[in-house]
Formats: C-alpha cells, structure tokens, sequence
C-alpha cells in the first residue's frame, strides 16, 4: 500500500510526482529545491541560503508524513557545483547534528530552475 503525502508548507510539485511517498514504514522524499511556498519563487541569496530554504522544505514534508529530520535515514544531495560542498555541509550539519542519515553527494550539471542545491530523503515513519 502507497499513500501520497502533499503539504502547503514546502512548494507545491511540479510535475507528476509526488512531494512523498509513504509505504511500507518508509517515507520516500521528492527532491526539494529552494523555492518559498508561500511564494513560489526562488529564495533570495547564495548557496547557505538556498540549502537552509531546501531542509526547511523537506523538513515540511517529513512532517507531513509522520517523520521528522531525526528519522531520516538517507538523504542525497545534488549540487550544481562541487565548490559549494563545504558551504552546504556546514548549513547541513545544523540541521543533522547527531546521528546523521547515511548520504550521498553528487554534482548535477543543471538543478530544476537552474538552482544550486536539491536534496531528496528516505525516512522511517514512527
């Protein structure tokens, strides 16, 4: 059994999938970009701003799905350009900052509205 999960509070998809997924225990989380959901538009300011604006996303979504940033257990992130990692690690950390998720990191020659950071996360639901 599949349930779609949707919430006002990160930016509205896109295309056609779903913000999350939950099945099976398991919260399978969209790629998250940096657009304001109240707004649609992409927030203001460089990489640190974007990726805080991306885990504040997801964090919506994983709230949605009967989650939380402590139950994510893989998270990837794809960035425009492997220069930033050290900005979004650090931006990362704040929001992960005991018994991070297992993660993956991988320079993506072009993001979803040419934006620097996505990430996408898998979560158990308690």
């Amino acid at each position: 059994m599949k349930e779609i999960i949707s919430t006002e509070r990160a930016p509205q998809a896109i295309g056609p999938y779903s913000q999350a997924v939950r099945s099976n225990g398991l919260l399978f989380c969209s790629g998250q970009i940096p657009l304001d959901p109240a707004t649609g538009q992409l927030v203001e300011g460089g990489i640190e701003e974007q990726t805080v604006r991306v885990l504040e996303n997801l964090k919506a979504v994983l709230e949605a799905g009967g989650a939380s940033l402590e139950t994510v257990l893989k998270t990837t992130i794809f960035v425009k350009d492997m220069g930033d990692f050290a900005k979004v690690n650090e931006v990362y950390g704040r929001y992960f900052p005991a018994d991070p998720p297992a993660r993956a990191t991988v320079e993506a020659a072009r993001l979803p509205r040419d934006v620097k950071v996505e990430i996408e996360a898998l979560a158990s639901v308690e």
